[in-house]
């Protein structure tokens, strides 16, 4: 009698148990991933003043200035930012003409952009978070220079950087073992393409600065995983050391600009051998203040800046700036196009290109910068060129790009 009895109880009991696995499985309870990406959302999408919608199906939303998500960073609770914000020294215009090839794409919203006092935020999805999971992660890892240990150096912090594995780069950059790299800033007109990439590939071309752990980039770029299609875009990117992201993924970046967002798609691109249209991209430290700000156009529009209380060492200067392209490939997938998709052989009509590069001393000032440094991972698939005397408005260039596996 006993025995069937405990029998019959562990048979209730696990009905019982299936029972209520069934009833939990038919309410689809919220797991903690929901609420995670709900958290984040609400986090990301702000208050919306003014919404609008591009040609291209993207959605902006004016935000308050002071409610932008830079202001989530613990170190900005108390700025004293402000709309109205110009840089101390606004960048000095090139002497040099636009060539009718090197047209303007658009990049500015419709319908006038914002109002005063507000900024353009692209609308974020739970998709585009779910999406973002998929990133590789950030390209550099950090290793020992010989620098480091340099009595005398100048940056406690120096490293070289080394892109991770499925990163291919083909760039030019100034010297690391010159002590006296003191940059205070950079600039280029980047030819604009749109190579193909599928999946999690991505191709960019960028101007970036480095000081320590610190990285700023921006450039144009074509990345599924971060934007959800193949357009062509806008980016910037922010590396502290310990954060990393992409836009305004992360509190960071300071927008002022009320047209252009930071994410904006450019339309049209170039076509090789057709014709050709580029971007002037400058990132300039501010003597006064210490913020890095970008501009973007050859009428040199500010669009934002980052804090410097947002870096632990970005403080006066930069210690190398690179030009170039970068590619990115899961492991086992063949990679990608850079650039205009074709090695660069002298033509600017079809290679991809950086002209009129230009860098800065600490104190603002252009400086002769002589031959790059060229860095080329796989040259069976890219290449980089620097070029220092190109004459008329190219001036120092760099052509840089390949077919990639094919």
């Amino acid at each position: 009698m006993t025995i069937n009895r405990r029998i019959i109880e562990q048979f209730l009991f696990m009905l019982y148990l299936c029972l209520s696995y069934d009833g939990v499985r038919g309410r689809k309870l919220p797991n903690q991933d929901d609420l995670e990406l709900e958290k984040r959302l609400k986090l990301l999408n702000k208050p919306a003043i003014k919404t609008i919608k591009t040609e291209f199906g993207d959605i902006y939303d004016c935000v308050d200035f002071y409610k932008q998500p830079a202001f989530d960073h613990p170190l900005l609770k108390n700025h004293n930012y402000h709309p109205q914000m110009k840089p101390s020294l606004f960048v000095k215009k090139s002497d040099s003409t636009i060539l009718t090839s090197h047209k303007l794409p658009r990049i500015g919203l419709p319908d006038g952009g914002c109002p005063i006092g507000t900024v353009p935020i692209r609308r974020i999805t739970k998709k585009d978070l779910v999406r973002h999971k998929l990133m590789p992660p950030a390209e550099d890892v950090m290793v020992d220079s010989p620098l480091t240990h340099r009595e005398n150096s100048i940056d406690s912090k120096r490293r070289r950087y080394k892109p991770l594995q499925g990163y291919k780069i083909a760039t030019v950059h100034t010297d690391d073992d010159n002590p006296n790299n003191k940059f205070g800033g950079a600039s280029m007109a980047a030819g604009v393409y749109n190579p193909h990439v599928e999946g999690q590939q991505h191709s960019a071309c960028r101007l970036k600065i480095i000081k320590g752990s610190n990285i700023l980039q921006a450039g144009w770029r074509v990345d599924p995983t971060l934007y959800g299609d193949n357009n062509t875009r806008l980016y910037i990117h922010f590396d502290d050391g310990t954060n990393s992201c992409f836009n305004l993924l992360c509190p960071a970046f300071v927008l002022i600009n009320t047209e252009i967002a930071v994410d904006s798609i450019i339309s049209p691109v170039s076509q090789p051998g057709v014709k050709t249209y580029d971007l002037d991209f400058y990132l300039n430290w501010d003597l006064n203040n210490g913020n890095w700000w970008l501009f973007i156009t050859n009428t040199h529009t500010p669009i934002g800046f980052w804090p410097q209380e947002v870096f632990d060492d970005f403080a006066y200067f930069a210690t190398r700036v690179e030009f170039g392209g970068v590619v990115y490939s899961p492991p086992g997938i063949l990679e990608p196009p850079m650039g205009s998709g074709s090695f660069p052989v002298g033509n600017t009509t079809r290679d991809g290109y950086c002209r009129n590069i230009t860098i800065l001393n600490d104190k603002g000032e252009n400086i002769d910068i002589g031959k790059l440094t060229t860095h080329v991972d796989s040259p069976n698939l890219y290449n980089a060129v620097d070029v220092e005397n190109a004459g008329g408005d190219w001036k120092h260039m760099v052509l840089y790009g390949g077919p990639g596996g094919l």
